[in-house]
């Protein structure tokens, strides 16, 4: 059986740095509501479909099987542990990376439970020959690999983040003190957030991402510092956060440079671009403020909304950020706003469906949506078994209007994702389904509006 958890949203906490970075205060939230931004326009809520389809919505362009490859499907066993199994990203329009779990004996350290085998192959489009190859060792089930916007690629494993490209040969980028557990970047992927395990004490080693003094501070979490234990999360699927050791930073991509530091008892899900990060704020009752920090100092509200769980909020580009929020029943909803605080669109998302991800395309013009759909609504704590999960839905939407222009399913079921991928011109879409990589052909996506210029509020007296 497996416990369903009925979030939104991957497994963790969102959590704020107003401590760390002087945000506007949770004391304000009631004074900034009337000042929040509305809708611009009478905006439709859709309910996006919910039943699994028996065929895509439009037939793939050309598929390339996997199983010559070597891929072979994981047992249902590991479903529910949101378990990271494959990747699949675009290097370019015309060749894919995909990597996967080889199963298998393999040599272990003493103490080592999850190490295991990743291959991976570069194919040339649409024919699927291999033009590179390789087999790395990773030693967790978390996901593993983050696609960069210049044909270069991330891989982590342990303490240490390596650079790769095409030609699929690792280079050493940054080391952390301790286990690095996840990682995001903005739109423009000029910094990166991370998460990683390391006491206090930890001494840094030549090479080492450094630990500042000056740039260090507490976290708040709802309410509770750092000193406090809300409990074991885990972001980051077989590796478990205990206590008040994960340290979280923020550093310029290009040389490495930490901007902050920041203590905290749980993984933390920070949304940026390059001007600076999100927060919400609850004002009262169900409603929520989304509030934009500014790197520069000073901050906006950029509009509110209901929701009965702490909304998930993510960079989709530079200036457009969807927001999930849920309902007491369980249903969700999808909100895509600009940053000059436009509400672009809105689609609720179905009952019967649950564990989303959302995979966005390199330039931010298409997402992709893909959830587990299941046979009726599962309600919080409730334990599903393997004979009521129908499969796994797939669904891709215009960023600018969110109208959905693919819809298809994805097989085997991967909970942890990494079965879906968009070109940088979101024009094709690849799906691991049926034996085979399906590459779609979409016409060119619609643009969005051109946006309103803001500049940062001025920030309210402390009182």
């Amino acid at each position: 059986m497996i416990l369903v958890a009925k979030r939104l949203f991957r497994a963790g906490i969102v959590l704020g740095l107003a401590a760390a970075l002087g945000a506007l205060s949770p004391a304000l939230a009631q004074e900034s509501l009337a000042d929040a931004p509305e809708p611009t326009h009478a905006v439709k809520a859709p309910v996006l479909p919910g039943e699994l389809p028996e065929k895509p919505s439009q037939p793939p362009t050309f598929t390339v099987a996997v199983e010559a490859l070597g891929f072979s499907a994981p047992g249902p066993l590991y479903l529910g542990q949101r378990a990271s199994f494959v990747s699949l990203d675009f290097l370019d329009e015309n060749r894919l990376l995909f990597t996967f779990r080889v199963p298998g004996l393999i040599r272990r350290e003493a103490g080592e439970n999850d190490a295991r085998e990743i291959r991976a192959v570069v194919l040339a489009l649409p024919a699927g020959t291999v033009e590179a190859e390789a087999l790395w060792t990773v030693h967790d089930r978390a996901r593993y690999l983050w696609m960069l916007n210049d044909g270069h690629f991330l891989l982590r494993d342990q303490e240490n983040l390596e650079l790769g490209d095409a030609t699929l040969v690792l280079k050493p980028y940054l080391r952390f003190p301790g286990p690095l557990l996840w990682l995001e970047m903005d739109p423009l992927q000029k910094y990166l957030v991370t998460d990683s395990r390391e006491p206090a004490s930890a001494a840094n080693k030549p090479g080492e991402v450094p630990t500042p003094e000056t740039a260090q501070a507490n976290i708040d979490v709802d309410g509770q510092t750092s000193n406090g234990h809300p409990g074991d999360q885990d972001l980051s699927p077989g590796i478990p956060v205990r206590d008040a050791d994960l340290a979280v930073r923020i550093l310029r991509r290009d040389s490495g440079q930490v901007m902050l530091v920041s203590r905290s008892p749980s993984t933390v899900h920070l949304p940026i671009n390059s001007d600076g990060y999100l927060e919400s704020l609850r004002a009262r009752g169900d409603t929520w403020l989304l509030n934009l920090n500014f790197f520069s100092g000073g901050s906006r509200i950029l509009g509110q909304m209901d929701s009965s769980c702490s909304p998930l909020f993510d960079f989709l580009s530079q200036r457009e950020v969807l927001v999930t929020t849920c309902s007491p029943t369980g249903a969700g909803k999808l909100v895509a706003m600009g940053t000059d605080g436009r509400r672009l669109w809105e689609a609720q998302t179905p009952e019967a469906t649950i564990w989303p991800l959302v995979v966005r395309a390199p330039d931010g013009s298409r997402l992709a949506r893909e959830a587990l759909a299941v046979s009726h609504p599962v309600s919080a704590g409730a334990s599903l078994s393997p004979e009521e999960i129908k499969g796994q839905l797939v669904e891709v939407l215009n960023a600018a209007d969110g109208k959905v222009a693919l819809e298809t399913a994805a097989s085997p079921d991967l909970d942890g994702g990494g079965n879906v991928a968009i070109s940088p011109s979101g024009r094709r879409v690849a799906v691991l389904s049926s034996g085979g990589i399906q590459v779609f052909e979409l016409p060119q996506p619609p643009t969005l509006p051109a946006p309103a210029i803001l500049a940062p509020a001025a920030r309210p007296p402390d009182r």
